[in-house]
């Protein structure tokens, strides 16, 4: 993902020996480790509207469930991003312009082999009230949600029998299509 201002690409590698955050300068400058540790999956990093941090999914282990925790740029201790979220896993954050709200994917638990649909779907954090509401209810899921630039739009990925593909909804109106 790059940031904001374009000039650092946030990215997931196992150079350091496990699934870490780093960040590459875009004119290959620098490259720094963001994340810590071998036993941790990190998934999904995502800027903040400011550039200051990066929010990454972060699960302890192959079966735990993601949290969304905030690293801020030149510190290496997280901070959750959610302090109540509880047993709901979190992925692919995604911020609203001005940063107050954070969509993302969710689901109380982790994966389940005999699991039934919907598997995950949209939440929306306020960060200013601390409150989090389930914005989709779809059969198929809901997952990966991205902004648009000017905080009108939603896209995400959902299931329609079959197919996968993608929804766009106008935040206002709440009116959506493939």
């Amino acid at each position: 993902r790059y940031s904001p201002d374009g000039k650092s690409i946030a990215f997931v590698s196992d150079r350091s020996g496990g699934d870490n955050v780093w960040t590459l300068a875009t004119d290959f400058t620098d490259t720094t480790q963001v994340t810590k540790g071998n036993g941790s999956l990190n998934v999904s990093p995502e800027w903040t509207p400011d550039g200051k941090a990066i929010v990454v999914s972060r699960a302890s282990g192959l079966f735990g469930a993601h949290k969304l925790e905030m690293y801020r740029l030149g510190q290496s201790s997280p901070l959750p991003l959610m302090p109540n979220a509880g047993a709901t896993k979190a992925l692919g954050a995604a911020f609203s312009p001005d940063g107050r709200y954070v969509w993302y994917a969710g689901r109380n638990g982790d994966w389940n082999y005999n699991a039934l649909f919907p598997q995950l779907e949209l939440f929306r954090y306020d960060r200013e009230k601390g409150t989090t509401v389930r914005m989709t209810g779809r059969y198929g899921s809901g997952f990966r949600p991205a902004i648009s630039p000017d905080g009108k739009w939603l896209v995400y990925g959902t299931r329609e029998g079959a197919e996968t593909g993608l929804r766009a909804r106008d935040l206002q109106s709440g009116d959506e299509h493939w």
